[in-house]
């Protein structure tokens, strides 16, 4: 393979011209307007720094060992909608200032993305008009987003994903983080085209969304895997932080068979979620610690959807109206290891579009909602006032606590339950006011 090395814009004009397959960028080249790579082109090496949109892709690139710049809510990668096959896609150990995107719109029909080790350094995607819609609320944009936007379920992208990461914990990117999806309609429900990813992984991703306080209607996530996005493996090998207002830190709208965060699950906003679900998962599992600060910041829900097993190392919230667990479905099997805590009182937090005063409740089982089995190796404990451990409205077929159910708040019943749930509690070392009967 022969690389032909450019030094200049103009060299890198010139070779483009000339009809140069493989280019390599020595240095720095400043002052560019977008560059577009016809089919079949690689590039690699140096660092290409833009005034507006950057590197625009056809069919069949390959981007590799680069730097690419522009501002930050502007675009570094993106790909050209009038071919209709983007053939494969592959970005490899790049990292940009400015948003990676890549979708399937206008005239593009098919198309494979392979990324290994994207880090995008600052982005905002605040303005961007395009967002998914669904549970009463939009969904901004990533720093780094694969979306097939097309109506028709004929067009199937495919993805294999891996060391994606974006901000760092000083400069956090704003909006979202990672975002895969696909086509979806109004209520976020997938009806069009699809993205059929292998492996998504994500390293360190730190994202603040920069939502206004207050704002009913738009959230964004650390890492979102959007309705349309059917995604055999997630791993979260990095932590994953976010700092805004209705910064949700890992959401799923999609469809995960096997989802699996290594790393700390970090929410400092009001309103966040560590993780929430509104698709479909086969196994979650949370080996580090879900963490939440802000007012209303739960630490893990399920709205919507079927999740059949999730597995959590612990769950800690802090702020006012921060439950702990919120199940709104049937939840087969959910296991944590240590310890179910919250420490808040009651106050506001976003619920599918709606502010809504909450209280800090450890576990919430909502009607409608079920646990088959539950196991709590640790504790389960609230520290607001009138504010109970456990709040049960739904069904809890059998649960087992290694450690104490405690409601340590001033007028907080350990446990509220329906009169049926009796035989399933039983067994619970408790601590506070005597379990009351809903």
């Amino acid at each position: 393979m022969v690389w032909n090395r450019v030094e200049s814009v103009s060299e890198l004009t010139q070779a483009l011209a000339a009809g140069a397959l493989n280019i390599d960028v020595a240095g720095t080249l400043r002052g560019m307007p977008s560059v577009t790579l016809p089919p079949g082109v690689s590039l690699r090496g140096g660092m290409l720094t833009f005034g507006a949109k950057g590197l625009r892709l056809t069919t069949n690139n390959t981007v590799q060992d680069v730097t690419i710049t522009t501002s930050p809510h502007e675009v570094s990668i993106y790909n050209d909608t009038t071919v209709t096959d983007l053939g494969t896609l592959t970005l490899k150990n790049v990292t940009t200032t400015g948003q990676v995107y890549l979708a399937a719109d206008g005239n593009v029909r098919s198309g494979r993305v392979v990324a290994d080790g994207v880090h995008v350094t600052a982005a905002d995607t605040r303005g961007r008009f395009h967002r998914p819609t669904g549970f009463g609320v939009e969904a901004l944009q990533g720093a780094f987003t694969l979306w097939n936007r097309q109506p028709d379920p004929a067009v199937v992208l495919t993805a294999r994903l891996e060391n994606i990461s974006a901000g760092t914990a000083q400069e956090p990117v704003h909006g979202g983080g990672v975002f895969v999806g696909g086509h979806q309609d109004g209520s976020g429900k997938a009806d069009g085209g699809t993205v059929e990813v292998e492996l998504l992984t994500t390293n360190e991703v730190y994202s603040d969304g920069g939502i206004a306080p207050g704002t009913p209607d738009l959230i964004s996530g650390g890492v979102f895997v959007i309705s349309g996005a059917n995604v055999a493996q997630v791993r979260n090998v990095g932590t994953t932080t976010t700092y805004g207002q209705n910064d949700m830190v890992l959401d799923n709208w999609g469809a995960v068979t096997n989802w699996t965060a290594d790393a700390a699950v970090t929410s400092y906003g009001p309103s966040g979620i560590g993780f929430v679900n509104f698709g479909d998962i086969g196994t979650l599992t949370v080996n580090a610690a879900v963490e939440t600060f802000g007012q209303g910041a739960r630490g893990f829900n399920v709205y919507d959807g079927s999740l059949q097993e999730a597995v959590f190392e612990t769950i800690i919230t802090h702020g006012d109206g921060s439950m702990g667990v919120q199940v709104s479905r049937d939840l087969p099997v959910l296991r944590i290891r240590g310890d179910l805590r919250t420490e808040g009182g009651t106050g506001e937090s976003l619920v599918k579009g709606v502010l809504l005063p909450l209280s800090a409740i450890a576990l919430s089982v909502k009607p409608g909602g079920r646990i088959g089995t539950l196991n709590v190796g640790g504790d389960v404990r609230t520290e607001g006032p009138s504010v109970p451990a456990m709040d049960l409205e739904g069904a809890l077929d059998s649960v087992t606590v290694g450690g104490t159910v405690s409601a340590l708040g001033a007028k907080s019943d350990v446990v509220r339950a329906v009169p049926a749930l009796a035989p399933a509690l039983s067994g619970l070392t408790t601590e506070g006011r005597s379990p009351q009967s809903r």
